[in-house]
């Protein structure tokens, strides 16, 4: 960490150069003292990144940022925001703070908070950044998160902990067993410490895996942004013996979606089928990461068109976490009728079920994206392929 980076002309010209070619930044032959113009560059890069993805850091004065991929690797600020209001005690340990973005919202939410990273620069980068932004009940650890608690006999309210996904010989990883701190081997060294443990997985992970892989699960919070999944959450408690609860949201400017459901039930939940109706519905991305395909369906009392037809119809309109449509017309996926509605149009085009990929639709029936009309070519219960043609409702 070159705290020369901090001094004002040179954070005068990182704030002055955020919307900068960044080419054009290193050819200048520009002189500061004590700093390289590449970690000015570095820094401004790292800022532009933290603009929608961490705004308290952007707007703070002398934030000193770290590379880029810590950057990317960390939570956004809402995410942590999310994980700092499922959770709350008088203490709780990162195991794997990095830049240090979760630990700071649970500081909002616990008394003392514990931040661990092996990185001795980013730990000095995390601490000096946590006196800019005035927080006070952080204590920042240099050490080896799962070596500190094999060395401590402190106990803690909670312990989290976001394993990094990339392993040094097997590259990006998603099983929690490849992953760095392995936690299905390390899981009863954490138990000794708390009795409650909130684990950050990889998006990826198929979630049945990972509660084969984990002891104690009790929730799993599938969370979305503006219908992207960016974290999956697992919440173990050594002395829970209930039914596992999956909670779902999607997190956007207007009403965030929420769905919960009970995993062991979903596969005795029962579902209706039916042709399309007036109403069509897709489910938000949080929802069709978390398997609810059943669940949906008797809770919310639509019908699925096929088992494996991950769309839902109904003939009254109701709220729906997801995209809600009108149905405009139904047509069989005949060539002819396909072409007599769709071809040479803009229309935007989903598949679900469906053995064809939009490429090759759109190349077959000459048609663009674009408009408000959507077409889902898809599967009925009695396997017949058929395209719905939709507005939004």
């Amino acid at each position: 960490m070159n705290k020369d980076i901090l001094n004002t002309v040179v954070q005068d010209f990182i704030n002055n150069n955020i919307k900068a070619d960044i080419t054009s930044l290193l050819l200048k032959k520009l002189v500061f003292n004590n700093v390289d113009i590449k970690e000015v560059v570095e820094q401004i890069e790292a800022k532009k990144r933290c603009k929608i993805k961490l705004p308290t850091w952007f707007n703070t004065s002398n934030i000193y940022y770290p590379n880029k991929l810590n950057i990317e690797q960390t939570s956004s600020e809402i995410a942590a925001k999310y994980k700092s209001q499922l959770i709350k005690g008088s203490s709780i340990i990162d195991l794997t703070g990095g830049f240090g973005v979760d630990s700071f919202y649970f500081s909002k939410s616990f008394k003392e908070v514990t931040h661990c990273e092996i990185n001795k620069t980013l730990s000095n980068i995390v601490s000096h950044n946590y006196n800019q932004l005035g927080v006070d009940n952080i204590i920042t650890l240099n050490v080896n998160g799962i070596d500190y608690l094999k060395n401590t006999f402190k106990h803690y309210d909670w312990i989290y902990v976001d394993p990094s996904r990339r392993h040094d010989s097997k590259g990006k990883v998603f099983y929690l067993k490849d992953c760095l701190p392995n936690i299905p081997k390390y899981i009863d060294l954490l138990f000794k410490h708390t009795n409650s443990v909130l684990l950050k997985a990889s998006p990826m992970l198929d979630i049945s895996i990972g509660i084969s892989e984990l002891k104690y699960t009790t929730e799993i919070h599938i969370v979305a942004i503006n219908n992207d999944v960016k974290e999956l959450l697992f919440i173990l408690n050594k002395e829970s013996k209930s039914d596992i609860q999956i909670k779902t949201i999607n997190i956007k400017s207007s009403l965030n979606e929420v769905f919960n459901f009970n995993y062991q039930a979903e596969t005795n939940a029962k579902v209706q089928f039916s042709e399309p109706l007036t109403y069509l519905y897709e489910p938000n991305a949080a929802i069709l990461k978390s398997g609810a395909f059943k669940s949906l369906a008797e809770q919310l009392n639509v019908c699925k068109l096929h088992t494996h037809s991950h769309i839902y119809t109904s003939k009254k309109l109701i709220e729906f976490p997801g995209r809600s449509f009108k149905i405009i017309a139904t047509i069989p996926y005949k060539k002819a009728l396909v072409k007599k509605h769709l071809s040479n149009t803009k229309i935007n085009i989903a598949i679900r079920n469906f053995p064809e990929p939009v490429s090759q639709i759109k190349k077959k029936f000459k048609i663009n994206d674009g408009s408000n009309i959507y077409a889902f070519f898809t599967t009925t219960l009695e396997n017949k392929k058929i395209v719905a043609i939709c507005e939004k409702a």
